[in-house]
C-alpha cells in the first residue's frame, strides 16, 4: 500500500461501456450518434509526439487488443496501437503472430518481398488521392522494423522470464461465475513490464470484464479480486525492484464505477457518477487518498476529479503537450485535451 495512492472522487455522466471508454481514453465524449473512436486515444497522442524517441519499438502497445476509444481517429494509421492480439497462454509459449515470419520464409526472402511491396506502393501512390498513403507508408515502415528488429522480439519474449517471476504474476485460469467470465490476464501485466523496460512509452493492458450485474460478491471474492491483487502487486514490486517504478506511471482504472445499491440479482450496475483510480510510480507519493465519495458511495463529496484530470496527469508524466492541436477530418483544429489539470495532490 505504501507504493500507491487512490483517487476516490472521479466522475462523469456516461453509463455505457464504449462511450465511457471514449471519455476515459480521449477526454472527449462520443459523437452525436454515440460514435466512438472519433478522437485519438491518449496512446495515439503519445505515439504522435513521442514515437521519434525510440523508433525501434512502437510507442503505443495494447495487450491484447484495443477496445472502444483506443484508436488513432483522425491522426491516421501511423498512430494506431500495436496489438498483441493473443493472450500469453498459461501453459504454452507466448508468441505474437505478426512478429513471426511465415514458416519456411527467411528474413532475406522477406527483404525481397519488401522491395516488391515498395514498387507496388509506388504505383498506388501515383493514383492515390486520399492523402492516406503517406501515413500507411510510415505505418508499414514501423511494422517492418518491428518484424525484423531484435528489440521487439526480445521485449515480447515472455519465455525469457524466470519461472518464479511468471508464477509471481499468477497463472490463474478464467473464472466463469458471475455475469461475465474473467480472463486469465495476469501474464498481460508481465508483458507490460517487459515492454516498458524495452522502451515502449505507453502500454494499455485490457483486463475486462469487470461487470457484476449479478452475484457481485462471489464474482469479486472468487473471480476478479484474487487475480487483480496478485498481478497488480507483482507489477508494482517488479518495477520497483528493477528501478523502473519512479520513471513509470501505473494508472489502474475502469470507465465507471458500480451502483451504490444492489439489484434484484445480487449485482451492481453501471455508475459513472463516482468511481476510483489507483496511481503508482512516476513520482506519485504512496499511501495517499485524494477526494471522497458521499456516505452512500453515490457521488463525490470532496475534491471531485474528472477523467480529463487523469489524462492530464498521464500527459504530464510522459512529457506530452496537452494543449497541442491537430486537424480533424473536417480540417478543424482540435486540442489534445479539452480541459483537465494534473492531480497534484498525488505528488
Amino acid at each position: 500500500m505504501k507504493k500507491w495512492s487512490i483517487v476516490r472522487s472521479l466522475h462523469h455522466t456516461d453509463g455505457l461501456h464504449a462511450s465511457a471508454d471514449q471519455i476515459c481514453f480521449t477526454g472527449y465524449p462520443a459523437g452525436p450518434n454515440m460514435e466512438v473512436n472519433v478522437m485519438p486515444s491518449c496512446g495515439s497522442i503519445a505515439a504522435k509526439q513521442l514515437q521519434k524517441d525510440n523508433p525501434r519499438l512502437p510507442a503505443y502497445v495494447v495487450v491484447p487488443s484495443k477496445t472502444a476509444g483506443m484508436d488513432a481517429a483522425y491522426l491516421g494509421a501511423a498512430y494506431r496501437p500495436f496489438e498483441t492480439q493473443v493472450d500469453p497462454a498459461d501453459d504454452a509459449p507466448f508468441c505474437i503472430p505478426d512478429l513471426q515470419a511465415p514458416e519456411g520464409i527467411a528474413v532475406e526472402r522477406l527483404a525481397g518481398r519488401r522491395e516488391l511491396l515498395t514498387r507496388l506502393d509506388g504505383l498506388r501512390r501515383d493514383v492515390d488521392t486520399s492523402g492516406q498513403m503517406g501515413a500507411l507508408d510510415e505505418f508499414h515502415q514501423k511494422a517492418w522494423e518491428i518484424v525484423t528488429g531484435p528489440a521487439a522480439r526480445k521485449a515480447f519474449d515472455l519465455d525469457a522470464e524466470p519461472t518464479a517471476v511468471r508464477e509471481r504474476y499468477g497463472f490463474m485460469p478464467a473464472y466463469k461465475g458471475g455475469s461475465c467470465g474473467s480472463a486469465p490476464w495476469s501474464q498481460r501485466f508481465l508483458l507490460a513490464r517487459r515492454l516498458v523496460e524495452a522502451g515502449v512509452r505507453l502500454v494499455t493492458v485490457v483486463t475486462s470484464w469487470w461487470d457484476t450485474h449479478r452475484d457481485n460478491y462471489d464474482a469479486m471474492k472468487d473471480g476478479f479480486l484474487p487475480r487483480w491483487d496478485k498481478a497488480y502487486s507483482a507489477l508494482i514490486e517488479d518495477l520497483d525492484a528493477r528501478g523502473l517504478l519512479e520513471s513509470t506511471l501505473v494508472v489502474a482504472w475502469g470507465e465507471f464505477g458500480r451502483t451504490p445499491h444492489v439489484n434484484k440479482d445480487g449485482g451492481r450496475d453501471h455508475w459513472p457518477n463516482v468511481f476510483s483510480a489507483a496511481f503508482a510510480g512516476g513520482g506519485v507519493q504512496g499511501g495517499r487518498v485524494v477526494g471522497a465519495s458521499d456516505e452512500k458511495g453515490a457521488y463525490p463529496a470532496d475534491n471531485p476529479k474528472t477523467p480529463q484530470d487523469v489524462l492530464a496527469t498521464l500527459y504530464r508524466h510522459l512529457g506530452v503537450d496537452p494543449h497541442a492541436e491537430y486537424l480533424d477530418l473536417t480540417g478543424r483544429p482540435r486540442a489534445v485535451l479539452p480541459f483537465g489539470e494534473p492531480i497534484r495532490e498525488l505528488f
